[in-house]
């Protein structure tokens, strides 16, 4: 359970639009209630739809901070991930979404702040300072993320190399880290296609890992994405057998 504890609003004051794709955007009613009634639709969707499976949800924390990162083909991935997530959860945990796809325009800024709650990450600028500004949030503990540490959805569904840039988020911060692997998303949904299909979908979600004797340099961060990226081999290897 949270302390109460009143604070200003991060995002206080800034425009509308600016607030949108803030780093520290904060939830406000309108919000709320939006996603309140998208994720109850999201839910059933993944569940008639997509008959969606989930093993190890007991390993998901009980509070944020913490950050998801699991392999990325398709645009479904993020929704699972969230989905998966308790309703108490979803308002503080955020998806690290790319800016020049789901901030470009003011309808997609929309339904990404206001529905996903994603955050944007431009691909562009998606160094040292971006990332300082999410670990500033993460640390002080009133955050959790999703991230995709492959940078981008595979062509075909394969694994592909893991980027440094998650270590750079958690590297000698003691907050877990959720390997996941997302199953059948690439079949439902893969890159390129406009309407998902009717498959079956699995999420498997591993006990956390902790980074808090990393170091937080670049042989740090790449130490962090080599050993993430050899779990979540590991969770897909045990998953399709």
């Amino acid at each position: 359970m949270r302390d109460f504890d009143l604070q200003p609003a991060k995002d206080l004051g800034l425009p509308e639009a600016e607030r949108a794709r803030s780093l520290q955007r904060e939830p406000g009613l309108f919000s709320l209630l939006t996603s309140h009634l998208w994720w109850g639709v999201v839910r059933v969707y993944l569940k008639v739809f997509h008959r969606l499976r989930i093993e190890g949800r007991e390993h998901l924390p009980s509070e944020p901070p913490f950050v998801l990162v699991a392999n990325h083909s398709s645009h479904l991935d993020a929704l699972v991930l969230a989905a998966a997530l308790p309703a108490r959860h979803r308002r503080y945990v955020f998806p690290i979404s790319a800016g020049d796809v789901f901030f470009e325009t003011k309808l997609a800024t929309a339904f990404s702040a206001w529905c996903l709650n994603a955050l944007p990450m431009w691909r562009k600028n998606a160094g040292r300072h971006a990332m300082g500004q999410l670990r500033e949030r993460f640390v002080a503990g009133d955050a959790g993320f999703i991230l995709f540490p492959e940078g981008t959805r595979s062509p075909d569904g394969e694994l592909q190399k893991f980027r440094a840039g998650g270590g750079m988020l958690v590297a000698g911060a003691d907050v877990p880290v959720v390997p996941c692997y997302l199953a059948g998303t690439h079949d439902a949904l893969p890159k390129g296609a406009a309407l998902p299909r009717p498959r079956s979908l699995k999420l498997t979600i591993a006990p956390p890992q902790r980074f808090a004797d990393q170091a937080n340099d670049k042989a740090g961060w790449c130490a962090i994405a080599t050993q993430l990226e050899a779990r979540v081999r590991a969770l897909r290897s045990s998953s399709e057998a």
